[in-house]
């Protein structure tokens, strides 16, 4: 499943990247979109503002088929404060925003399956494919806004997984 969750996450950055470049978050001393993989930075007591934070929950295989598929339900979690400009007062605008940037990198919803485990990725012999969104009520925490969005992420297993 790692493949897959790897080529998922690089397929949203990448798709990120060209809906809004200016969408980054800098992360030890790096700058980058503003998109991260929750397991694959180190611990926090508060997510970054402002930035899409990958979080994989459930996994399931269903062997019954010639090939075994895996699904692993994905939670993107994102939250918002606004604008220093506007006081935060245009903070709904800014999740609304969000909101928009992450059904436009969620589409299509399949991208080919790479292997980043070897120096230069390695492309594999299927896709992975996602169900369509669905998003949770707005959490209001003092000034920041919240929301997640889940989808369940299917790949076949290929040989050598």
């Amino acid at each position: 499943m790692q493949n897959a969750k790897d080529s998922f996450y690089l397929a949203l950055r990448t798709r990120l990247a060209a809906v809004n470049p200016e969408r980054t978050v800098l992360l030890r001393g790096a700058l980058r979109p503003g998109i991260l993989v929750e397991e694959a930075e180190a611990p926090v007591a508060q997510h970054p503002v402002d930035a899409f934070v990958l979080r994989w929950l459930g996994l399931g295989i269903d062997i019954d088929l010639s090939s075994a598929m895996v699904a692993e339900e994905c939670e993107i979690l994102y939250s918002t404060c606004g604008t220093q400009a506007f006081g935060g007062l245009d903070r709904g605008r800014m999740l609304t925003a969000m909101d928009e940037e992450i059904i436009a990198i969620l589409q299509p919803f399949y991208t080919p399956k790479f292997n980043y485990a070897v120096q230069t990725a390695v492309a594999m012999q299927t896709n992975l494919f996602w169900d369509e969104p669905t998003f949770t009520p707005i959490n209001v925490q003092r000034d920041r806004l919240s929301r997640s969005v889940k989808v369940v992420v299917y790949s076949y297993r290929e040989q050598g997984e």
